[in-house]
């Protein structure tokens, strides 16, 4: 919490007492929190971070270059993946595929190349913990997914929405697609794409106004461990500590990421509202061809 501290107040151009002003604290307050002696109350890191937002600190760097200098800092082994891993609660016992189902690539252990989708989804959350993870894919049959409709309709089947095509052959082909394999790698939902799924979904947009939007959408990867021998080429490296201070930053932005898909939603639904087919009209299709043949 010292360096954070001090990392604000450096951007600020602020010296210690200038902040102690700046937060409604004592100079030696300030001094203390620096010295690592005692910790801001949340009441204060709050105050601490209307000053960033009010003066213009770029928040997202700061994280960003704290995690930047732990992944540096680390032994890795050339083979091995670094990855990052976000827990409501931390992990406890060994790594194993035990997720909720109803994931995007069903029950397994996710990790993600890029920080902040975990960060966000946990941010809520007192208990959490983030992880620096490396994962080893030798010897592994790993599955890859391109970021288009196959990886939409197979996320579609793995939170069950896909249950009126049930017994078809588009059905069995998606509950059949990672049979056989121990990673499954595919795009993140990332907080601005829970949004345009969901409307996908719902039949608000199309599956051309999903491609779209996937195109235009910078999403990160995640690599899935869905089988026990997977998960033992799992290694926690490092956890990364969250202060108050930091988690309420990070809700802030998943906020500001889930207006982001609302409007990015908005945009794709208008611009391509009479091309491509709705989800229910894919579900149909699948259950009539069924019929047919």
């Amino acid at each position: 919490m010292e360096s954070l501290i001090f990392e604000i107040r450096s951007r600020l151009n602020a010296s210690q007492d200038d902040l102690a002003k700046m937060v409604g604290v004592s100079f030696a307050t300030v001094n203390r929190w620096e010295n690592g002696h005692s910790i801001p109350n949340k009441a204060a890191q709050l105050r601490l971070y209307d000053v960033c937002k009010t003066q213009g600190v770029d928040f997202e760097d700061i994280i960003w270059k704290k995690i930047g200098k732990t992944v540096s800092g680390l032994n890795v082994a050339s083979e091995r993946l670094i990855l990052y891993h976000g827990s409501k609660s931390g992990i406890r016992g060994p790594i194993a595929p035990i997720s909720r189902e109803r994931c995007d690539f069903g029950r397994g252990f996710y990790m993600g190349t890029e920080p902040y989708q975990p960060l966000t989804l946990i941010s809520d959350f007192e208990d959490s913990k983030f992880y620096v993870i490396s994962l080893d894919l030798t010897d592994l049959r790993v599955r890859k997914v391109s970021p288009d409709i196959e990886w939409a309709l197979l996320v579609a089947f793995n939170r069950g929405k896909m249950d009126e095509a049930r017994g078809t052959a588009m059905y069995d082909r998606y509950m059949q697609m990672a049979k056989g394999y121990d990673v499954i790698v595919g795009s993140i939902a990332n907080d601005r794409m829970f949004y345009v799924l969901d409307n996908f979904f719902l039949g608000n947009i199309t599956d051309k106004a999903l491609v779209m939007s996937l195109s235009a959408l910078q999403l990160g990867q995640q690599y899935v461990a869905i089988t026990g021998k997977a998960c033992k080429h799992v290694i926690i490296e490092t956890e990364i500590e969250l202060s108050y201070l930091e988690r309420i930053f990070l809700r802030d932005l998943s906020e500001s990421n889930r207006v982001n898909g609302v409007n990015l939603a908005n945009d794709i639904c208008r611009n391509y509202r009479r091309e491509g087919k709705f989800f229910d009209e894919i579900l149909k299709e699948a259950a009539g061809g069924e019929n047919r043949g």
